[in-house]
Protein backbone atom coordinates (compact mmCIF):
# COMPACT_ATOMS: atom_id res chain seq x y z
CA UNK A 1 0.00 0.00 0.00
CA UNK A 2 0.97 3.48 -0.99
CA UNK A 3 2.09 5.81 1.80
CA UNK A 4 -0.13 8.24 2.47
CA UNK A 5 0.70 11.73 1.43
CA UNK A 6 0.64 14.64 3.82
CA UNK A 7 -2.47 16.32 2.93
CA UNK A 8 -4.18 12.60 2.79
CA UNK A 9 -3.30 11.98 6.26
CA UNK A 10 -5.26 14.87 8.08
CA UNK A 11 -2.75 17.10 9.31
CA UNK A 12 -2.91 20.96 10.73
CA UNK A 13 -0.22 21.95 8.51
CA UNK A 14 -3.00 21.29 5.84
CA UNK A 15 -4.70 24.67 6.58
CA UNK A 16 -2.76 26.27 4.28
CA UNK A 17 -3.38 23.96 1.57
CA UNK A 18 -6.85 24.29 -0.70
CA UNK A 19 -7.32 20.25 -0.11
CA UNK A 20 -7.21 17.63 2.38
CA UNK A 21 -7.95 17.36 5.23
CA UNK A 22 -7.37 18.62 9.26
CA UNK A 23 -8.62 16.75 12.59
CA UNK A 24 -11.71 18.05 13.37
CA UNK A 25 -10.87 19.43 16.72
CA UNK A 26 -8.34 21.52 15.29
CA UNK A 27 -10.40 22.49 12.40
CA UNK A 28 -13.45 23.47 14.24
CA UNK A 29 -11.93 27.06 15.62
CA UNK A 30 -10.66 27.88 11.99
CA UNK A 31 -13.97 27.82 10.95
CA UNK A 32 -16.17 29.05 14.24
CA UNK A 33 -13.65 32.30 13.86
CA UNK A 34 -14.78 32.89 10.29
CA UNK A 35 -18.29 32.53 11.76
CA UNK A 36 -17.79 35.51 14.23
CA UNK A 37 -16.35 37.47 11.75
CA UNK A 38 -19.69 37.36 9.48
CA UNK A 39 -22.51 36.64 11.97
CA UNK A 40 -23.77 40.49 12.95
CA UNK A 41 -23.52 41.27 9.19
CA UNK A 42 -25.04 38.14 7.99
CA UNK A 43 -28.14 39.05 9.98
CA UNK A 44 -28.21 42.84 10.15
CA UNK A 45 -29.33 43.14 6.72
CA UNK A 46 -32.57 40.69 7.52
CA UNK A 47 -33.26 43.28 10.58
CA UNK A 48 -33.34 46.07 8.28
CA UNK A 49 -35.75 44.95 5.64
CA UNK A 50 -38.35 43.23 7.68
CA UNK A 51 -38.32 46.33 9.98
CA UNK A 52 -38.72 48.25 6.58
CA UNK A 53 -41.93 45.66 5.68
CA UNK A 54 -43.55 45.51 9.46
CA UNK A 55 -42.47 41.77 9.71
CA UNK A 56 -43.81 40.80 13.32
CA UNK A 57 -41.06 39.90 15.90
CA UNK A 58 -41.57 36.20 15.16
CA UNK A 59 -41.39 36.19 11.40
CA UNK A 60 -37.89 38.09 11.49
CA UNK A 61 -36.56 35.48 14.65
CA UNK A 62 -38.00 32.87 11.92
CA UNK A 63 -35.93 34.86 9.21
CA UNK A 64 -32.83 34.91 10.93
CA UNK A 65 -33.07 31.05 11.58
CA UNK A 66 -33.01 30.46 7.92
CA UNK A 67 -30.31 33.34 7.21
CA UNK A 68 -28.11 31.02 9.29
CA UNK A 69 -28.86 27.84 7.09
CA UNK A 70 -28.81 29.28 3.77
CA UNK A 71 -25.70 30.81 4.16
CA UNK A 72 -24.00 27.17 5.50
CA UNK A 73 -25.45 25.68 2.31
CA UNK A 74 -24.23 28.66 -0.15
CA UNK A 75 -21.07 28.20 1.35
CA UNK A 76 -20.70 24.56 1.50
CA UNK A 77 -21.65 25.33 -2.38
CA UNK A 78 -19.20 27.33 -2.97
CA UNK A 79 -16.41 25.33 -1.32
CA UNK A 80 -17.57 21.58 -3.09
CA UNK A 81 -19.31 22.52 -6.54
CA UNK A 82 -22.23 20.64 -7.94
CA UNK A 83 -22.98 19.66 -11.24
CA UNK A 84 -19.09 21.01 -11.44
CA UNK A 85 -20.20 23.91 -12.26
CA UNK A 86 -22.21 25.69 -9.57
CA UNK A 87 -19.30 26.93 -7.04
CA UNK A 88 -16.10 28.15 -7.33
CA UNK A 89 -14.30 25.02 -5.38
CA UNK A 90 -12.51 28.31 -3.59
CA UNK A 91 -13.00 29.04 0.25
CA UNK A 92 -15.91 31.20 0.19
CA UNK A 93 -18.07 32.44 2.96
CA UNK A 94 -21.13 33.66 1.70
CA UNK A 95 -23.84 35.67 3.54
CA UNK A 96 -27.16 37.68 3.13
CA UNK A 97 -25.92 40.41 1.00
CA UNK A 98 -25.93 44.34 2.03
CA UNK A 99 -25.99 45.38 -1.70
CA UNK A 100 -30.09 44.90 -1.87
CA UNK A 101 -31.07 46.50 1.27
CA UNK A 102 -32.41 49.99 -0.07
CA UNK A 103 -33.91 48.73 -2.76
CA UNK A 104 -35.51 45.58 -1.27
CA UNK A 105 -37.03 48.15 1.49
CA UNK A 106 -38.55 50.18 -1.65
CA UNK A 107 -39.81 47.32 -3.09
CA UNK A 108 -41.27 45.52 0.37
CA UNK A 109 -43.46 48.86 1.23
CA UNK A 110 -44.51 49.13 -1.95
CA UNK A 111 -45.71 46.03 -2.45
CA UNK A 112 -45.49 44.15 0.42
CA UNK A 113 -42.96 41.46 1.57
CA UNK A 114 -43.99 38.72 -0.90
CA UNK A 115 -42.86 40.46 -3.84
CA UNK A 116 -39.22 40.68 -2.34
CA UNK A 117 -39.75 37.05 -2.41
CA UNK A 118 -40.70 37.12 -6.07
CA UNK A 119 -37.99 39.19 -7.30
CA UNK A 120 -35.24 37.72 -5.44
CA UNK A 121 -36.37 34.19 -6.92
CA UNK A 122 -36.34 35.32 -10.39
CA UNK A 123 -33.03 37.87 -10.07
CA UNK A 124 -31.15 34.93 -8.59
CA UNK A 125 -32.02 32.78 -11.55
CA UNK A 126 -30.86 35.12 -13.82
CA UNK A 127 -28.28 35.42 -12.18
CA UNK A 128 -26.92 32.00 -11.93
CA UNK A 129 -27.81 31.38 -15.58
CA UNK A 130 -25.57 34.06 -16.41
CA UNK A 131 -23.07 32.82 -13.90
CA UNK A 132 -23.42 29.64 -16.00
CA UNK A 133 -22.27 31.12 -19.40
CA UNK A 134 -19.84 33.85 -18.07
CA UNK A 135 -17.41 32.17 -19.85
CA UNK A 136 -18.41 34.32 -23.03
CA UNK A 137 -18.26 37.53 -21.43
CA UNK A 138 -15.89 37.49 -18.52
CA UNK A 139 -13.32 38.64 -21.31
CA UNK A 140 -14.86 42.03 -20.60
CA UNK A 141 -13.07 41.82 -17.44
CA UNK A 142 -9.57 42.54 -17.94
CA UNK A 143 -7.30 42.40 -15.05
CA UNK A 144 -7.16 45.78 -13.80
CA UNK A 145 -10.78 45.89 -14.16
CA UNK A 146 -11.13 43.21 -11.35
CA UNK A 147 -7.97 45.00 -9.13
CA UNK A 148 -9.96 48.12 -9.37
CA UNK A 149 -13.29 46.76 -7.93
CA UNK A 150 -11.05 44.72 -5.23
CA UNK A 151 -9.32 48.20 -4.38
CA UNK A 152 -12.83 49.86 -4.09
CA UNK A 153 -14.51 46.53 -2.23
CA UNK A 154 -11.70 46.96 0.86
CA UNK A 155 -12.14 50.69 0.92
CA UNK A 156 -15.84 50.61 0.36
CA UNK A 157 -15.48 47.96 4.05
CA UNK A 158 -13.61 50.89 5.95
CA UNK A 159 -16.90 52.57 6.63
CA UNK A 160 -18.78 49.41 8.00
CA UNK A 161 -15.61 48.10 10.22
CA UNK A 162 -15.63 51.98 11.65
CA UNK A 163 -19.40 52.25 12.27
CA UNK A 164 -18.81 48.72 14.12
CA UNK A 165 -15.93 49.97 16.13
CA UNK A 166 -18.45 52.81 17.23
CA UNK A 167 -20.81 50.62 18.35
CA UNK A 168 -22.79 50.18 15.00
CA UNK A 169 -24.44 52.79 13.14
CA UNK A 170 -27.19 54.55 14.85
CA UNK A 171 -26.79 52.83 18.17
CA UNK A 172 -27.56 55.17 20.73
CA UNK A 173 -24.00 54.56 22.82
CA UNK A 174 -21.82 55.15 19.00
CA UNK A 175 -18.38 56.24 20.23
CA UNK A 176 -18.71 56.00 23.73
CA UNK A 177 -16.22 55.63 25.80
CA UNK A 178 -17.04 51.88 26.58
CA UNK A 179 -17.22 51.05 22.14
CA UNK A 180 -13.66 52.50 22.66
CA UNK A 181 -12.54 49.93 25.12
CA UNK A 182 -14.26 47.31 23.72
CA UNK A 183 -12.76 48.28 20.08
CA UNK A 184 -9.28 48.58 21.19
CA UNK A 185 -9.02 45.83 23.86
CA UNK A 186 -10.21 43.91 21.17
CA UNK A 187 -8.23 44.93 18.51
CA UNK A 188 -4.92 44.81 20.57
CA UNK A 189 -5.25 41.62 21.60
CA UNK A 190 -5.61 40.32 17.76
CA UNK A 191 -2.15 42.15 17.60
CA UNK A 192 -0.66 40.63 20.37
CA UNK A 193 -1.58 36.88 19.63
CA UNK A 194 -0.46 37.57 16.07
CA UNK A 195 2.56 38.47 17.36
CA UNK A 196 3.21 36.32 20.40
CA UNK A 197 1.74 33.22 19.06
CA UNK A 198 3.60 30.12 17.50
CA UNK A 199 2.77 28.04 14.42
CA UNK A 200 -0.58 27.48 12.91
CA UNK A 201 -1.92 29.00 16.32
CA UNK A 202 -1.14 32.68 15.02
CA UNK A 203 -4.19 32.31 12.47
CA UNK A 204 -6.34 31.81 15.48
CA UNK A 205 -5.41 35.67 16.30
CA UNK A 206 -9.27 37.11 15.01
CA UNK A 207 -10.94 34.56 17.91
CA UNK A 208 -8.30 35.06 20.47
CA UNK A 209 -9.46 38.77 19.96
CA UNK A 210 -13.28 38.56 19.99
CA UNK A 211 -13.33 35.81 22.90
CA UNK A 212 -11.12 38.46 24.94
CA UNK A 213 -13.54 41.22 23.62
CA UNK A 214 -16.82 39.46 24.69
CA UNK A 215 -15.72 38.43 28.02
CA UNK A 216 -14.28 41.89 28.52
CA UNK A 217 -17.75 43.36 27.00
CA UNK A 218 -19.81 40.96 29.83
CA UNK A 219 -17.77 42.23 32.43
CA UNK A 220 -18.73 45.61 31.27
CA UNK A 221 -22.86 44.76 31.07
CA UNK A 222 -22.31 45.68 27.30
CA UNK A 223 -23.91 42.06 26.17
CA UNK A 224 -27.97 42.12 26.14
CA UNK A 225 -28.68 38.17 26.60
CA UNK A 226 -32.64 39.54 27.00
CA UNK A 227 -33.12 37.87 23.54
CA UNK A 228 -32.33 34.20 24.41
CA UNK A 229 -35.44 34.23 26.75
CA UNK A 230 -38.27 33.78 23.98
CA UNK A 231 -35.50 31.39 21.44
CA UNK A 232 -36.34 27.77 21.11
CA UNK A 233 -33.62 25.52 21.25
CA UNK A 234 -34.77 23.59 18.05
CA UNK A 235 -36.99 24.44 15.21
CA UNK A 236 -37.73 23.41 11.47
CA UNK A 237 -37.19 25.90 8.98
CA UNK A 238 -39.98 27.05 7.07
CA UNK A 239 -39.97 26.73 3.48
CA UNK A 240 -41.89 29.34 1.80
CA UNK A 241 -43.53 31.17 4.59
CA UNK A 242 -44.64 34.32 2.55
CA UNK A 243 -46.77 33.91 -0.67
CA UNK A 244 -44.37 34.84 -3.48
CA UNK A 245 -45.71 37.76 -5.89
CA UNK A 246 -44.36 38.40 -9.22
CA UNK A 247 -44.67 42.14 -10.13
CA UNK A 248 -42.38 43.77 -13.33
CA UNK A 249 -41.01 46.82 -11.83
CA UNK A 250 -39.67 45.15 -9.35
CA UNK A 251 -38.10 42.01 -10.50
CA UNK A 252 -36.24 44.53 -13.15
CA UNK A 253 -35.04 46.19 -9.99
CA UNK A 254 -33.51 43.72 -7.92
CA UNK A 255 -32.24 41.99 -11.17
CA UNK A 256 -30.17 45.24 -11.56
CA UNK A 257 -28.88 44.94 -7.71
CA UNK A 258 -27.98 41.28 -8.61
CA UNK A 259 -25.85 42.18 -11.22
CA UNK A 260 -24.29 44.52 -9.10
CA UNK A 261 -23.93 42.03 -7.05
CA UNK A 262 -22.20 39.82 -9.24
CA UNK A 263 -19.57 42.61 -10.00
CA UNK A 264 -18.45 42.34 -5.97
CA UNK A 265 -18.43 38.47 -6.44
CA UNK A 266 -16.24 38.95 -9.50
CA UNK A 267 -13.67 41.18 -6.93
CA UNK A 268 -14.18 38.54 -3.93
CA UNK A 269 -13.23 35.76 -6.11
CA UNK A 270 -10.27 37.58 -7.64
CA UNK A 271 -9.07 39.16 -3.96
CA UNK A 272 -9.46 35.24 -2.59
CA UNK A 273 -7.05 33.86 -5.56
CA UNK A 274 -4.48 36.48 -5.41
CA UNK A 275 -4.22 36.86 -1.58
CA UNK A 276 -5.06 33.60 -0.73
CA UNK A 277 -3.46 31.53 -3.19
CA UNK A 278 -0.98 33.87 -4.85
CA UNK A 279 -2.36 32.95 -8.38
CA UNK A 280 -4.84 34.58 -11.08
CA UNK A 281 -8.36 33.26 -10.52
CA UNK A 282 -9.44 30.86 -13.04
CA UNK A 283 -12.77 31.66 -15.63
CA UNK A 284 -14.43 27.85 -14.02
CA UNK A 285 -13.81 29.17 -10.52
CA UNK A 286 -15.17 32.74 -11.16
CA UNK A 287 -17.86 31.48 -13.53
CA UNK A 288 -19.21 29.06 -10.49
CA UNK A 289 -18.99 31.69 -7.60
CA UNK A 290 -21.46 33.81 -9.51
CA UNK A 291 -23.90 30.86 -10.65
CA UNK A 292 -23.41 29.77 -6.61
CA UNK A 293 -24.35 33.34 -5.81
CA UNK A 294 -27.70 33.59 -8.11
CA UNK A 295 -29.00 29.81 -7.97
CA UNK A 296 -28.38 30.03 -3.95
CA UNK A 297 -29.76 33.30 -3.67
CA UNK A 298 -33.06 31.87 -5.81
CA UNK A 299 -33.62 29.03 -3.04
CA UNK A 300 -32.90 31.55 -0.13
CA UNK A 301 -36.29 33.01 -1.29
CA UNK A 302 -37.86 29.70 -1.17
CA UNK A 303 -36.97 29.81 2.71
CA UNK A 304 -38.34 33.45 2.64
CA UNK A 305 -34.86 34.82 3.19
CA UNK A 306 -32.52 38.09 1.23
CA UNK A 307 -29.91 37.30 -1.50
CA UNK A 308 -26.77 35.23 -0.74
CA UNK A 309 -23.81 36.44 -1.56
CA UNK A 310 -19.76 36.44 -1.24
CA UNK A 311 -18.58 38.33 2.18
CA UNK A 312 -15.51 40.38 1.54
CA UNK A 313 -14.87 40.39 5.34
CA UNK A 314 -13.99 36.67 5.00
CA UNK A 315 -11.78 37.18 2.18
CA UNK A 316 -10.01 39.68 4.28
CA UNK A 317 -9.33 37.13 7.10
CA UNK A 318 -7.98 34.85 4.54
CA UNK A 319 -5.87 37.27 3.16
CA UNK A 320 -4.96 37.85 6.65
CA UNK A 321 -4.41 33.84 8.06
CA UNK A 322 -3.94 32.42 4.77
CA UNK A 323 -5.92 29.84 6.07
CA UNK A 324 -7.41 28.47 2.60
CA UNK A 325 -8.14 24.39 3.15
CA UNK A 326 -11.87 24.05 2.36
CA UNK A 327 -12.43 21.27 5.09
CA UNK A 328 -11.36 23.66 7.40
CA UNK A 329 -13.93 26.01 6.10
CA UNK A 330 -16.62 23.41 5.67
CA UNK A 331 -16.33 23.10 9.40
CA UNK A 332 -17.53 26.68 9.62
CA UNK A 333 -20.38 26.13 7.25
CA UNK A 334 -21.40 23.19 9.44
CA UNK A 335 -21.59 25.43 12.31
CA UNK A 336 -24.06 28.01 10.93
CA UNK A 337 -26.79 25.17 9.51
CA UNK A 338 -26.91 24.18 13.29
CA UNK A 339 -27.57 27.80 13.76
CA UNK A 340 -30.17 27.56 11.48
CA UNK A 341 -31.43 24.68 13.24
CA UNK A 342 -30.97 25.37 16.44
CA UNK A 343 -31.94 28.90 16.80
CA UNK A 344 -31.18 29.37 20.48
CA UNK A 345 -27.57 28.93 19.21
CA UNK A 346 -27.80 31.69 16.32
CA UNK A 347 -29.10 33.81 18.91
CA UNK A 348 -26.01 33.54 21.38
CA UNK A 349 -23.57 34.12 18.87
CA UNK A 350 -25.87 37.16 18.05
CA UNK A 351 -25.45 38.86 21.40
CA UNK A 352 -21.35 39.53 20.09
CA UNK A 353 -21.40 43.50 20.62
CA UNK A 354 -20.42 45.41 17.87
CA UNK A 355 -17.56 46.98 18.76
CA UNK A 356 -16.11 43.93 19.18
CA UNK A 357 -16.83 42.53 15.98
CA UNK A 358 -14.98 45.99 14.44
CA UNK A 359 -12.05 45.75 16.84
CA UNK A 360 -11.32 42.50 14.51
CA UNK A 361 -12.70 43.66 11.21
CA UNK A 362 -10.32 47.17 11.00
CA UNK A 363 -7.68 45.06 10.13
CA UNK A 364 -9.22 42.58 7.76
CA UNK A 365 -10.82 45.21 5.79
CA UNK A 366 -7.31 46.99 5.35
CA UNK A 367 -6.06 44.03 4.65
CA UNK A 368 -8.35 43.64 1.41
CA UNK A 369 -7.20 47.41 -0.05
CA UNK A 370 -3.37 46.36 -0.21
CA UNK A 371 -4.60 43.20 -1.77
CA UNK A 372 -6.10 45.25 -4.37
CA UNK A 373 -3.39 47.19 -4.57
CA UNK A 374 -1.29 44.49 -4.78
CA UNK A 375 -3.32 42.94 -7.68
CA UNK A 376 -3.17 46.59 -9.57
CA UNK A 377 1.12 46.43 -9.24
CA UNK A 378 0.96 42.72 -10.81
CA UNK A 379 -1.27 44.64 -13.51
CA UNK A 380 1.54 46.48 -14.22
CA UNK A 381 1.64 50.78 -14.10
CA UNK A 382 0.73 51.75 -17.57
CA UNK A 383 -0.61 55.33 -18.70
CA UNK A 384 -3.41 52.85 -19.57
CA UNK A 385 -3.80 50.88 -16.29
CA UNK A 386 -3.03 54.20 -14.27
CA UNK A 387 -5.80 56.06 -16.10
CA UNK A 388 -8.37 53.38 -15.71
CA UNK A 389 -7.48 52.37 -11.79
CA UNK A 390 -7.39 56.17 -11.23
CA UNK A 391 -10.30 57.36 -12.92
CA UNK A 392 -12.58 54.47 -11.78
CA UNK A 393 -11.52 54.78 -7.99
CA UNK A 394 -11.50 58.25 -7.99
CA UNK A 395 -15.12 58.79 -9.64
CA UNK A 396 -16.63 55.35 -7.59
CA UNK A 397 -15.61 56.14 -4.56
CA UNK A 398 -15.30 60.07 -4.75
CA UNK A 399 -18.78 60.75 -6.18
CA UNK A 400 -20.68 57.84 -4.22
CA UNK A 401 -19.59 59.95 -0.83
CA UNK A 402 -22.16 62.95 -2.57
CA UNK A 403 -25.22 60.96 -3.19
CA UNK A 404 -26.94 64.12 -3.88
CA UNK A 405 -24.95 64.01 -7.59
CA UNK A 406 -27.27 61.53 -8.76
CA UNK A 407 -30.26 63.08 -8.12
CA UNK A 408 -30.74 64.34 -11.50
CA UNK A 409 -31.20 60.60 -12.36
CA UNK A 410 -33.73 58.48 -12.29
CA UNK A 411 -34.70 56.87 -9.01
CA UNK A 412 -33.76 53.33 -9.98
CA UNK A 413 -30.05 54.89 -11.04
CA UNK A 414 -30.54 56.36 -7.64
CA UNK A 415 -30.89 53.11 -6.03
CA UNK A 416 -28.03 51.22 -7.76
CA UNK A 417 -25.35 53.51 -8.01
CA UNK A 418 -25.41 56.54 -5.55
CA UNK A 419 -24.42 54.80 -2.70
CA UNK A 420 -22.45 51.67 -4.14
CA UNK A 421 -19.03 52.83 -5.13
CA UNK A 422 -18.11 48.84 -6.65
CA UNK A 423 -20.88 49.27 -8.96
CA UNK A 424 -19.31 52.63 -10.18
CA UNK A 425 -15.89 51.36 -9.97
CA UNK A 426 -16.83 48.45 -11.99
CA UNK A 427 -18.66 50.71 -14.88
CA UNK A 428 -16.21 52.96 -15.05
CA UNK A 429 -13.30 50.55 -15.50
CA UNK A 430 -15.49 48.49 -17.69
CA UNK A 431 -16.01 51.18 -20.23
CA UNK A 432 -12.67 52.71 -19.94
CA UNK A 433 -11.29 49.69 -20.91
CA UNK A 434 -13.73 49.15 -23.67
CA UNK A 435 -12.59 52.41 -25.38
CA UNK A 436 -8.92 53.49 -24.35
CA UNK A 437 -6.19 52.62 -27.15
CA UNK A 438 -4.47 49.56 -26.13
CA UNK A 439 -1.20 51.39 -25.90
CA UNK A 440 -1.24 54.85 -24.62
CA UNK A 441 2.42 55.01 -23.23
CA UNK A 442 4.45 58.11 -24.54
CA UNK A 443 7.22 57.10 -26.35
CA UNK A 444 10.31 59.37 -25.43
CA UNK A 445 12.61 59.69 -28.29
CA UNK A 446 16.14 58.63 -28.00
CA UNK A 447 18.97 61.82 -28.67
CA UNK A 448 19.82 59.89 -31.54
CA UNK A 449 16.27 61.08 -32.55
CA UNK A 450 16.31 64.39 -31.47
Amino acid sequence: MKQKTEHQKGTVENIYQLNGTVPIVKAIPFGLQHILAMFVANIAPILIVASACGLSDQNTAMLIQSAMLIAGIGTLVQLFPIFHKIGSGLPIVMGISFTFVSILCFVGTQYGYGAIMGAVLIGGIIEGILGLFAKYWLKLIAPIVSASVVTAIGFSLLSVGANSFGGGSGSEDFGSVQNWILGSVTLLCCILFHIFAKSYWKQLSVLFGLVVGYLLAIAMGAVDFSALKDTSIFAVPHLLPFKMEFHPDAILSVTLIFLVSATETIGDTSALAASGLNRDVAKEETSGSIACDGFVSALSSVFGCLPITSFSQNVGLVAMTKVVNRFTIATGAGIMILAGIFPFFGALLATLPDAVLGGCTIMMFGTIVVSGLQMISKCGFSQRNITIAALSLSIGLGFTQCADLFRIFPQMVQTVFAQNCVAVVFLVAILLNLVLPKNMDVTIPSKSES
